[in-house]
């Protein structure tokens, strides 16, 4: 992890871009003192573990999820 003014930064904004696209991270320092990091963003995808499993072994409702919804809102409001 490099350290790196703000100037710098500003100066070299497309170069670190592309070396925090290949893994780099920077931190940028502002006075002398930590302001920021620079890492890549987070992937948009987002993959949920497979919960078919634990579906399949929950016993079944004895009612509809939208009378369980609206009983837990009736609670809620009185």
């Amino acid at each position: 992890m490099q350290r790196i003014s703000v100037r710098d930064a500003q100066e070299r904004l497309p170069s670190l871009l592309d070396d925090v696209a290949t893994g780099e991270e920077f931190i940028i320092l502002r006075h002398g003192k930590p302001a920021a990091r620079l890492i890549a963003a987070a992937p948009e995808s987002v993959q949920f573990p497979d919960r078919s499993k634990l579906r399949a072994s929950l016993p079944p409702s004895q009612e509809c999820s939208a009378q369980t919804v609206r009983g837990l809102r009736d609670e809620e409001r009185y």
